[in-house]
């Protein structure tokens, strides 16, 4: 065992010897009683420079300022919070990356073991409170046991489909002092019935092979699989080799270059017209890494109904959970796309491709119905948020971006080209409140990436006390809100489906000057109504070295198009114009 922290081997010191043994090097959290004897065995290791806390102001930022940490590196997020109020604050956080299928550790604090079942004070069951929505759980009974324990955590959050792991702790094991330990090796886990490698024929491989080289219109549809088991270079290649237009889900999204001639977008609610087209007229659809999810399928019996469907996941619940496909391939995608290339090797393609006149089709799709970038005359002054999203991103085609819920995150999601992993947002779940968290987290794994939030005002006021942790550590976040007065899609809905019932919908009463709040922490801000401030003080601000929030007040009543009503097929789309 090595000497680091402090001189005592207590349950506290073994969590932080074993996390470090883990590679965590950054923590997010909030302190309380029953976590103090971990925070004060913290001091002595964040003293050393072993490990770093990053203090949030809510656990719920915790929570998703790790899942960002991880969504944006290869590393595994870890927060911690106290009992009682602290462990169900993180609940909400907890639930959007298991929704995402997002690897966090969380650590919480627990009144003593002789406490527990007495309605202590602060006391909860949070073991039982997120069976629902962890991957597993642990309540430590022994300090012995949190070797292994933290061991196994880490390697069940991220093998296998990732997922949170919940280990709650009383307050009395990390007080207590304990023999010296041996560490489990990580190697060791898979000899322990944990391996998650399944088992992929080749038989299974060619046929998928022979459907790809048989379809006249073929269609993959990525989801977030793809970005978490690292094979977007891969399915690019294949894309290639097939001549194989690709679509991505939400979290799909910067799994495949859009810019490239063969990308269209993000299909379902908000998808591209282009998009929504080709999945509905496909006759192969090559599922990757997604669920079918009801965002994307719009009415379920109508998805993709002419196609002959393979499905590949990791996680062999999801076949055939929503949608019968031919035929499904289980594993690691990296490890499927790799057994595929090397049989690609020995087979002659080129002759055998027919997606020429497909992709034609797609093309003129393509022009007839683009998304539009509304853009007004100087002399109208007015400010839409695709033209502002569109130039943030033309700006900064590098930077990581993180988003909160609703009309902002869906017209981000139609123009923003990102980099594998610089997209992170809550798809599954659709957090408000996720943004400027998760753009902490974001920066804190990439210290020299530019790092932009996008917010609506109303998603922006869930966590605004954030400002507090990004002043704290000097992060140099842009964060920009998109301000229409209004919770857009919810207004939005209720223009289109409600009769134009806006029922607690109006946020303009009450609404606080975001400028204001932002100068309390020491934060530059700027309101900006007018376009002609967009080209001058906006570039200026947004390309300083410093920390910034910009307030764009944008056309109360823009709605996101096109978009697929409830209960309507994906080739049933409102909002559409034919370009020119």
């Amino acid at each position: 065992m090595k000497s680091k922290g402090s001189c005592i081997c207590t349950g506290a010191y073994s969590l932080f010897d074993c996390l470090t043994q883990n590679g965590v090097e950054h923590i997010f959290g909030y302190p309380g009683g029953a976590i103090l004897p971990i925070y004060d065995e913290l001091y002595h290791w964040e003293k050393e420079s072993l490990i770093k806390h990053i203090l949030v102001r809510h656990e719920q930022s915790a929570a998703h300022a790790a899942d960002a940490y991880a969504r944006s590196s290869n590393k595994v997020g870890v927060c911690f919070a106290t009992s009682g109020p602290g462990a169900t604050n993180l609940v909400t956080g907890i639930a959007t990356a298991k929704m995402d299928s997002i690897p966090l550790v969380i650590i919480t604090g627990q009144v003593a073991r002789n406490f527990i079942g007495t309605d202590a004070f602060q006391e909860t069951n949070i073991y039982g409170i997120t069976l629902p929505i962890v991957k597993h759980s642990y309540t430590i009974k022994n300090p012995k046991e949190i070797p292994l324990v933290i061991m196994e955590a880490f390697f069940i959050a991220q093998n296998g489909r990732p997922g949170p792991v919940l280990i709650d702790i009383p307050k009395d094991i990390g007080l207590e002092e304990l023999e010296p330990y041996n560490y489990i090796k990580y190697k060791n886990l898979y000899k322990k019935n944990y391996n998650t490698n399944l088992i992929v024929t080749k038989t299974l491989l060619i046929k998928t092979l022979f459907y790809l080289i048989q379809s006249y219109q073929p269609l993959l549809y990525l989801g977030g699989g793809v970005l978490r088991s690292n094979s977007g270079q891969f399915i690019h290649q294949l894309s290639r080799i097939f001549q194989i237009p690709v679509t991505t889900t939400l979290m799909g999204k910067s799994s495949f270059n859009e810019i490239d001639t063969l990308a269209l977008g993000m299909l379902g609610m908000h998808g591209t017209a282009y998009a929504n087209y080709a999945v509905s007229e496909c006759d192969l659809l090559i599922v990757l890494g997604a669920r079918f999810d009801d965002r994307v399928t719009g009415k379920l019996d109508e998805f993709a109904c002419e196609a002959e469907v393979i499905h590949m996941d990791i996680d062999f619940k999801e076949i055939s959970k929503n949608r019968y496909p031919q035929f499904s391939i289980i594993g690691d995608l990296k490890i499927i796309f790799q057994k595929i290339f090397r049989i690609i090797k020995n087979i002659q393609l080129n002759e055998l491709l027919h997606t020429k006149n497909w992709l034609k089709r797609i093309s003129k799709w393509k022009k007839n119905y683009p998304i539009v970038l509304k853009i007004y005359k100087n002399s109208e002054q007015k400010l839409t948020p695709q033209n502002i999203i569109y130039k943030i991103n033309k700006t900064y085609p590098k930077a990581v971006y993180t988003t909160d819920v609703g009309q902002h995150q869906m017209w981000s999601a139609q123009l923003i080209n990102a980099k594998p992993k610089h997209w992170l947002t809550s798809a599954g779940l659709g957090t408000m409140g996720f943004g400027l968290p998760s753009s902490i987290g974001a920066k804190v794994a990439n210290p020299n990436k530019v790092v932009i939030c996008i917010s609506g005002d109303s998603s922006f006021q869930m966590s605004v006390q954030e400002f507090g942790t990004v002043s704290q550590y000097n992060l140099d976040i842009k964060m920009i809100i998109l301000n229409n007065g209004w919770q857009g899609m919810v207004r939005q809905w209720q223009e289109s489906f409600y009769g134009n019932r806006y029922s607690n919908s109006y946020m303009r009463n009450g609404m606080p000057n975001f400028e204001q709040i932002a100068a309390a922490y020491n934060i530059n801000g700027i309101n900006i109504f007018s376009s002609h401030l967009f080209h001058s003080e906006y570039l200026k601000l947004l390309m300083s070295s410093t920390n910034t929030l910009m307030v764009f007040h944008i056309i109360e009543n823009e709605n996101c198009y096109p978009m697929v009503a409830p209960g309507r097929s994906n080739s049933q789309m409102l909002g559409l114009k034919i370009d020119g």
